[in-house]
């Protein structure tokens, strides 16, 4: 699968992608390594190689290289989309044993919601709380993105729970995971993100408020930016 990577890598792609995802000292992709595969063509190698054993997919998890990862995320989302609740399962406990290697934002917004958030759709949800306790930072950004295939359903407690519980993250990667998902949960009831923001403003940091709002009115946005707190 590498060697198929490999094939496929456009070099201007990879000195971009490195800019691009904050591999540099000190940022949160602090040392990841790109091969300059873009996500279709990784998606592709994933769909050739979809009946790849869970087991082999281990090395592809710990490779020093993104997009090997991500192709065996994307394996992964790809077994859970055609998966009984058993083998989804498996899935599910062979993604936790490799967060820490779910190290970016696409890592894990291609993976979370299907993997994650689809698993429990009709179970309780002790795991997203459990994530968002975590000290690992990717775990926290899986804990909230899950929800989106809660959000899809109609079922929006979850995130208004998390961003009360995780409103205080100093993180902007989970202030702005937070805000896109409100801003997704919104869609489904509008006066319930309105009546959240209007009571939680002073206090939500800037960013996870301007996402948010993103899809309101401009005398919306306007009145609810006002005298908003710069956290």
């Amino acid at each position: 699968m590498i060697s198929d990577l490999r094939a496929v890598a456009i070099e201007e792609k990879r000195q971009g992608m490195a800019r691009f995802f904050k591999t540099g000292k000190g940022e949160y992709g602090e040392g990841d390594i790109f091969l300059g595969v873009t996500v279709p063509c990784v998606r592709r190698v994933a769909k050739a190689h979809i009946s790849t054993p869970l087991e082999e997919l281990h090395h592809l998890m710990i490779s020093e290289y993104h997009e090997a990862r991500l192709c065996a995320l994307l394996i992964m989302v790809m077994k859970c989309e055609h998966a009984n609740e058993c083998i989804h399962k498996e899935i599910l406990d062979f993604y936790l044993k490799y967060t820490k290697y779910i190290n970016n934002w696409d890592l894990v917004d291609l993976s979370a919601p299907v993997i994650v958030g689809n698993y429990l759709a009709d179970k309780p949800r002790d795991l997203i709380y459990k994530l968002a306790d975590s000290h690992l930072l990717w775990e926290n950004r899986i804990a909230i993105v899950s929800t989106m295939a809660l959000i899809r359903r109609g079922d929006t407690d979850d995130i208004y729970a998390l961003a009360v519980k995780m409103m205080g993250h100093r993180h902007d990667l989970i202030r702005k995971a937070i805000g896109w998902m409100l801003r997704e949960a919104g869609k489904h009831d509008h006066k319930r993100l309105y009546d959240f923001v209007e009571a939680n403003r002073n206090r939500m940091p800037r960013t996870m408020l301007r996402y948010a709002i993103e899809k309101f009115t401009d005398e919306e946005r306007k009145y609810l930016m006002k005298k908003q707190a710069r956290i």
